[in-house]
C-alpha cells in the first residue's frame, strides 16, 4: 500500500505538471483545436480530482 501511496502521489503532481502544459497551448491555440483542447484539460482536472479524492481516503 505505501509504494501506491507514493504512485499515486507522484502521478497527481505529473499530471498538474501536464494540465499546465496543456492550458498554455490552449491559450496559445485558437478555433476548435483550442475548444477541444480546453474540454480535454478539463476531463484531466476531473480525473486527477478523483486521484486526490483516493489519496485522501488513504489519509483517513
Amino acid at each position: 500500500m505505501e509504494k501506491f501511496k507514493k504512485l499515486l502521489e507522484h502521478w497527481i503532481e505529473h499530471n498538474e505538471e501536464h494540465i499546465e502544459t496543456y492550458k498554455r497551448w490552449a491559450n496559445d491555440l485558437s478555433g476548435e483545436i483550442s475548444e477541444l483542447l480546453k474540454r480535454a484539460v478539463k476531463k484531466f482536472e476531473e480525473g486527477n480530482e478523483l486521484l486526490k479524492e483516493i489519496q485522501g481516503k488513504l489519509n483517513e
